[in-house]
């Protein structure tokens, strides 16, 4: 076995789940990450904890999906799986990055909405959603397996202390803020962040960080202040179908318009999974500098330096004072906005970031 696989494991468990000796731990294996599932419950058995392992895969739901159409509503057996449990792992890895191509997006958002209640009882868990490379993610990002393998563990084996401390700077202005205002060409977006507390994703629960990779800085805008339009521009598969220049107007903190050049109709059963779906639940900033391309996976592109991007849909409680609900949906879907090029991101009026290097890097132009 690769040795990275076991130093991928050891980081998962030790610095990003944070498992201790008893805790009950959930770990969801996919069809192409028994490698990494392995080092795992070697790990998880060192440390005295107590794993139950789940085997995900696209086509089982598949399976699922295109067979039935009443979904029971937040099953006792799955919901209070997550309920009793410490700690879930989500070991991402695929066969088949579009094995739900087919299933109708009909289907998919009343499934997702019979299933909010697991949702909320699993993000209540210390939970982290990581990835093992696999071939299938190999070729939808592009590259060679190898290469990919080396992208990876890039990405995931970093000195995570170091970057939570340069992002810790980004989250002392955001905390401070009022207002992000994100311009480039077809971008000019407002938003208000009063209030809000802005999370330093350095890949550890300790952080309120919930992704291996991360290395993100994250908060969530005051719903009804979201005004103006964006485009995305960093190709990516939602819902199974390829999205590419995207483009959203709001008004009031609402969609009002909506297309795009490739992959609208993904888009658009975004926008119609419920009320929440058609206003913002995040704004994040990319800080990885170890993600230097996008490889149509949201784990590591919404993480890529040089980057915005905007979620639709649910907001995270981190992000929200105390007794404040946020922006509520079935769906948090993300969108990526590249701002190396010509683009400013102002907080308050003053620039933060410009053409994707912020004010205390190397580089930034005053």
């Amino acid at each position: 076995m690769d040795p990275r696989v076991r130093e991928h494991a050891e980081l998962l468990v030790d610095w990003s789940a944070r498992i201790e000796a008893g805790d009950d731990v959930v770990v969801s294996v996919s069809e192409g990450a028994h490698d990494l599932a392995v080092a795992v419950a070697g790990v998880l058995g060192e440390r005295d904890a107590n794993p139950l392992v789940l085997y995900d895969s696209g086509e089982v739901r598949r399976a699922y999906l295109k067979a039935s159409d009443a979904f029971e509503t937040d099953p006792d057996h799955e919901r209070e799986l997550f309920e009793r449990a410490d700690a879930y792992l989500g070991l991402g890895g695929g066969r088949n990055t579009i094995a739900l191509a087919d299933v109708p997006a009909a289907t998919r958002r009343e499934y997702d909405r019979a299933r909010q209640g697991i949702r909320e009882a699993r993000l209540a868990t210390d939970w982290v959603s990581t990835v093992h490379p696999t071939r299938s993610l190999a070729q939808g990002a592009g590259m060679a397996y190898e290469e990919y393998c080396e992208f990876v563990y890039g990405a995931v084996l970093r000195d995570w202390e170091a970057l939570a401390t340069e992002m810790a700077r980004l989250k002392e202005i955001l905390d401070a803020g009022s207002e992000v205002r994100i311009e480039r060409e077809g971008t000019d977006l407002r938003m208000s962040i009063e209030g809000r507390t802005a999370v330093n994703s350095a890949a550890s629960v300790a952080y309120d960080s919930h992704n291996l990779p991360s290395g993100e800085v994250f908060t969530a805008p005051v719903a009804d202040s979201v005004e103006g339009e964006v485009v995305f521009d960093v190709p990516m598969t939602i819902r199974d179908r390829r999205v590419r220049d995207a483009y959203l107007r709001f008004e009031d903190g609402e969609v009002v318009e909506s297309s795009a050049a490739a992959g609208e109709d993904a888009i658009t059963a975004v926008l119609d999974t419920d009320d929440g779906a058609r206003r913002l639940g995040e704004l994040g900033l990319g800080m990885n500098r170890g993600i230097g391309r996008p490889t149509d996976s949201i784990l590591f592109d919404e993480k890529m330096a040089g980057t915005v991007h905007l979620a639709l849909g649910r907001a995270y409680d981190a992000c929200l004072p105390d007794g404040e609900a946020g922006n509520e949906s079935a769906t948090h879907t993300d969108l990526i906005t590249d701002m190396t090029g010509e683009s400013r991101l102002l907080v308050d009026g003053e620039v933060v970031q410009r053409n994707g290097v912020f004010r205390w890097e190397e580089g930034f132009e005053e």
